[in-house]
């Protein structure tokens, strides 16, 4: 038996809670029947509107927190693309019959996205319950005890909002720090001799951890040059501290090893020592001028790309082992090996550059060859940028993202 089509426009309608579509810029796209009815607003008051200009908050009021409250959950659900329920709020509603007065009401709101195909949220759910009776509590014997009950529950709410809120400022402070250790910790390098050389650190748009991607340029003996890209797994000041400790530890350990895979293994026992640095991600590469061969090695990193003078793209993965501290024991780790030719370009990169959700990340390493090939003639500098712009969402990634271009 053939399943018929679903009308959701239908189903969307006959919702039976209150439930309305925002755009981006807070503009009302649609609300549906349940939601204009306990609103007591016409469709035309409402679809095509500015959110705050069809309800805005009441100038009576005591302490008018109700839109401010919406504002900011409305904005997080958009930088973060997560749900946000929202503690109960006081949200008076302007009386259409009786311009110039204002009713109490209290809802519950909850705040949800809607992607694109492209990940950008493009609509906002606002799903709204009316809890105006059940705070208010009128009638019935018990009635005042009812009403000190409620008023105590909306009072707790109003406190959980406030810590919440506090909570998600001490984040952003963290956050702020965190990026500032990393800035500190990641300078911009100038050409590795005449060879230019670009760099690029993005950190995730819109959420409040940032992560431990880290890069580096180390002059080694002879007419030699280690690159290396790193990620350290977890969030915040620990995360950012424990990259400052790998990304050190790689430096000296590259001066003295005997190839990218012995500095690996080195970097590997260090690791075991260092708070937050279990299963750490990264590549490390060593470039020699005088032979033109290219060394590599790999721990669970995203394979560097080789950008040939002929247009080709050229994935470095065949010398790839499992992130740091991942194995019991220490063993070995592979290293390969590639000649390269005057003109090339080396890209390394962590995953925010080419994993996005509920996709392959072949996928992803494909949209890069496409972009480096697209921009081949460019110098380092402009072909970051353009890699970039190509492969980040428009709004920002939700992954730190480093990048490091070197023209052999």
């Amino acid at each position: 038996m053939a399943v018929a089509e679903i009308d959701y426009a239908a189903v969307f309608q006959g919702l039976p809670g209150m439930v309305a579509l925002l755009t981006p810029e807070l503009v009302y796209a649609d609300a549906n029947e349940e939601f204009l009815r306990m609103s007591g607003r016409t469709r035309e008051q409402v679809v095509g509107r500015y959110l705050f200009d069809v309800f805005p908050d009441n100038p009576n009021a005591t302490t008018p927190s109700g839109m401010r409250n919406l504002e900011a959950s409305l904005k997080r659900v958009l930088a973060g693309g997560e749900r946000d329920a929202m503690a109960l709020q006081r949200y008076d509603v302007q009386s259409l019959h009786r311009p110039g007065e204002w009713e109490e009401r209290y809802w519950s709101p909850v705040n949800a996205p809607v992607r694109g195909p492209d990940g950008r949220v493009v609509l906002l759910v606002h799903r709204v319950e009316e809890v105006t009776e059940l705070i208010k509590a009128r009638g019935g014997s018990d009635s005042s005890r009812a009403r000190v009950l409620e008023a105590e529950l909306y009072t707790r709410a109003r406190e959980l909002q406030e810590v919440n809120e506090r909570l998600r400022q001490a984040h952003a402070r963290e956050r702020e720090v965190a990026l500032a250790l990393q800035k500190a910790m990641l300078p911009a390098p100038g050409p590795v001799g005449h060879h230019p050389v670009a760099v690029r650190y993005r950190p995730a748009v819109g959420a409040l951890n940032v992560c431990g991607d880290w890069y580096d340029l180390v002059d080694l003996p002879g007419d030699r040059v280690g690159v290396a890209v790193g990620d350290v797994v977890g969030h915040g000041l620990q995360a950012a501290g424990s990259m400052g400790l790998l990304r050190s530890a790689l430096s000296a350990a590259s001066r003295v090893a005997d190839g990218p895979a012995q500095a690996l293994e080195v970097l590997d026992l260090y690791s075991r020592s260092v708070d937050g640095a279990e299963n750490t991600t990264v590549v490390d590469t060593c470039i020699d001028w005088e032979t033109h061969i290219l060394t590599y090695s790999s721990a669970g990193h995203p394979p560097p790309a080789l950008l040939r003078t002929d247009g080709t793209v050229e994935f470095l993965d065949r010398a790839t082992d499992p992130p740091l501290g991942a194995r019991p024991d220490q063993v070995a780790r592979p290293q390969a090996a590639t000649a390269f030719t005057e003109g090339d370009t080396l890209v390394l990169y962590t995953d925010g550059l080419i994993e996005r959700r509920r996709e392959d990340i072949d996928i992803g390493l494909d949209r890069l060859a496409a972009s480096l090939v697209r921009h081949r003639e460019s110098a380092p500098e402009p072909l970051a940028d353009a890699v970039l712009l190509e492969l980040l969402p428009p709004d920002g990634a939700t992954d730190d993202t480093a990048l490091v271009i070197v023209r052999l």
